[in-house]
C-alpha cells in the first residue's frame, strides 16, 4: 500500500486535537443510511412479504398484526443485525490486515485466518453440538491460534509484515482446510451436514443468539482499533520512521492484528466464512474518500452495507434453490481478486 496522505481539518478541544475529513464524513454519513434502508428493505423480503412501510412500525411496536411484529422482530430482524454487525467486523478486519501488511490482498479470508475461526467453530459443531454462542467463541478462539501461529512464523529479524505475512498465512490456511475437511468426514453424519451447511456461510435462521456475540463485540473492539489508526497510518510510512515519530511498532502491530482476528472470529461464529466483504470493503472506501489512511467506520459501514446487500440478492434471486450468502459472496471476491492481481504492481 501507498504511504498515507494525512489531511483534513484540524478541531482543537484544550490539549485534544481531532483531524476531520470531509469526503470520508459524507461517504461515511451516506454508507450508514444506506445501510439503514437496506436493512429495512431485508426485512420486507421472504415467504411473507411485508411493506417498507409496516416494517418500519412494527420495528418501533406499531405493527397492523401480531404476526406482522413476530415475523419482523423476532426472525428478520436478528438476521438484519446479524449481516450489518458480521459485515462491518469484516470490513474493520479487512482494513486492519491491508495496512498492516501493506498490501491490498491481506485480508483475513485470503491470508488464511477465517479458515482458522471456521477451524474453532466446526469442531465445535461436529464434537459437542455447541450452541450458537459456543460456536462463535469456538470461531474466536481458533482465528486467534491461527493468528499466533501465522505471526511467529512469519517474524524475521523482530518484526512481520508484508509479503511474508500474507504468504505463510496461506498455507497454514491451506493445511487448516484440509483439517476441516477431515473433520467433516471423520464426524457423525447429521454434525458433519450441519457444519458442512454452515461452511458455505448463511444468514438464514439466525436468532439473537447469533446477532447478540457479534453485535457487542463489534460495538467493543471497533473503537479500539480506531484508537490506533493514527499509529497504523504512521506505520504504513516505514517501521523506521514510525519509530522515530514515537510509534511503538510491533505492540502496535500485535494489538492491532489480535483485535483484527477477533472480529473475523466473532463474523464467522455469527454467519459462517464469508468471503469478499474484508478483501473488497477497505479499497471501495479509500477509492471513494480518496483518504490513504486506515479507513475504520468507513470500511465498517461499506462491509456492512455489502454483506446486507448481498443478503437481500440471495433472497430475490430468480431461481428456487436457496443460494448461501458465503457463496455469492465468494463468486463476486473472486472475480474481484482476479481484477484486482491484474491491476497490482506488485504481482
Amino acid at each position: 500500500m501507498s504511504a498515507p496522505v494525512i489531511a483534513g481539518r484540524v478541531r482543537r478541544f484544550g490539549r485534544l486535537s481531532i483531524v476531520l475529513h470531509p469526503r470520508a464524513i459524507a461517504v461515511t454519513s451516506a454508507l450508514i443510511a444506506l445501510v439503514l434502508v437496506l436493512g429495512v428493505v431485508g426485512m420486507t423480503v421472504g415467504t411473507l412479504p411485508i411493506p417498507f412501510g409496516d416494517v418500519v412500525a412494527a420495528l418501533f411496536g406499531g405493527a397492523e398484526t401480531v404476526q406482522q411484529e413476530q415475523v419482523v422482530r423476532g426472525l428478520r430482524l436478528p438476521r438484519v443485525i446479524t449481516a450489518i454487525f458480521a459485515g462491518a467486523a469484516l470490513g474493520v478486519s479487512g482494513a486492519v490486515f491491508q495496512s498492516v501488511s501493506r498490501n491490498a490482498l491481506g485480508s483475513p479470508d485470503v491470508i488464511g485466518f477465517t479458515t482458522g475461526a471456521a477451524t474453532g467453530a466446526i469442531m465445535q459443531i461436529v464434537m459437542f453440538q455447541a450452541p450458537p454462542l459456543q460456536v462463535s467463541f469456538g470461531a474466536v478462539i481458533g482465528g486467534l491460534l491461527t493468528a499466533a501461529v501465522v505471526y511467529v512464523l512469519s517474524r524475521k529479524g523482530g518484526v512481520t509484515g508484508g509479503y511474508r505475512l500474507i504468504l505463510i498465512g496461506i498455507g497454514v490456511g491451506a493445511v487448516l482446510g484440509a483439517l476441516n475437511g477431515l473433520l467433516l468426514v471423520t464426524g457423525d453424519l447429521d454434525n458433519a451436514i450441519a457444519a458442512n451447511l454452515w461452511l458455505s456461510g448463511s444468514l438464514d435462521a439466525r436468532n439473537w443468539g447469533h446477532a447478540l456475540p457479534v453485535m457487542i463485540g463489534t460495538l467493543v473492539i471497533v473503537p479500539l482499533v480506531g484508537a490506533l489508526a493514527r499509529r497504523a497510518s504512521l506505520m504504513e510510512m516505514g517501521d523506521d520512521l514510525a519509530q522515530q515519530l514515537g510509534v511503538r511498532v510491533e505492540r502496535t502491530r500485535v494489538l492491532l492484528m489480535l483485535a483484527a482476528v477477533a472480529l473475523a472470529g466473532l463474523a464467522t461464529g455469527a454467519a459462517g466464512p464469508i468471503a469478499f466483504i474484508a478483501l473488497a470493503a477497505p479499497q471501495l472506501v479509500i477509492r471513494l474518500t480518496a483518504s490513504r489512511g486506515m479507513p475504520v467506520l468507513s470500511a465498517a459501514a461499506m462491509g456492512a452495507c455489502l454483506l446486507v446487500l448481498a443478503d437481500i440478492l440471495t433472497q430475490v434471486l430468480p431461481i428456487t434453490a436457496s443460494v448461501p450468502i458465503g457463496r455469492m459472496t465468494g463468486i463476486i471476491g473472486g472475480l474481484y481478486l482476479i481484477w484486482l492481481l491484474t491491476r497490482s504492481k506488485q504481482v
